[in-house]
């Protein structure tokens, strides 16, 4: 699993979403470019930004019962699998802007590296390790990437 807390790993993604342009078409699924990095940007919002509200008890539960291990493990995520309501992305959005938020929270997330990250809570499951945390990261722009041949 790459390691998006290291410059290595961080220069990596940084230099794939640089190969991405304005019209580039996916290899599956609905989402235009634009639309993916908005998405790719919403779970960095959830962790810098407090602009998503936090799911209710009942709903962490769920989450962290049925949904978690398949999020923060290192297996690959499916090609079509469901998005959670709150990363469905409609419209048109800004293809620089939401390509420029995504570069500077990979290098924000990177600058501040895995300690920040140990313990650290997350708003759908709870207190996590650096390493789930990076498993996340890493998992959803790799997939994301790769749905667009980069």
């Amino acid at each position: 699993m790459k390691n998006i807390f290291s410059k290595s790993g961080s220069d990596e993604f940084l230099s794939r979403i640089n190969q991405l342009k304005i019209d580039s078409q996916p290899l599956w699924g609905k989402m235009s470019v634009d639309q993916m990095l908005a998405h790719c940007n919403v779970m960095y919002e959830m962790v810098y930004d407090n602009i998503h509200p936090k799911p209710n008890s009942f709903i962490r539960f769920i989450l962290r019962s049925f949904i978690k291990d398949k999020v923060v493990d290192e297996t690959p995520y499916k090609k079509n699998i469901r998005t959670a309501p709150q990363f469905i992305i409609t419209g048109n959005c800004n293809f620089d802007l939401e390509k420029g938020r995504l570069i500077n929270y990979i290098i924000k997330t990177q600058e501040l590296g895995e300690g920040e990250f140990e313990g650290k809570e997350s708003l759908s499951f709870g207190k996590l390790t650096s390493k789930e945390w990076n498993n996340m990261f890493t998992k959803h722009l790799d997939h994301h990437f790769s749905q667009f041949g980069v």
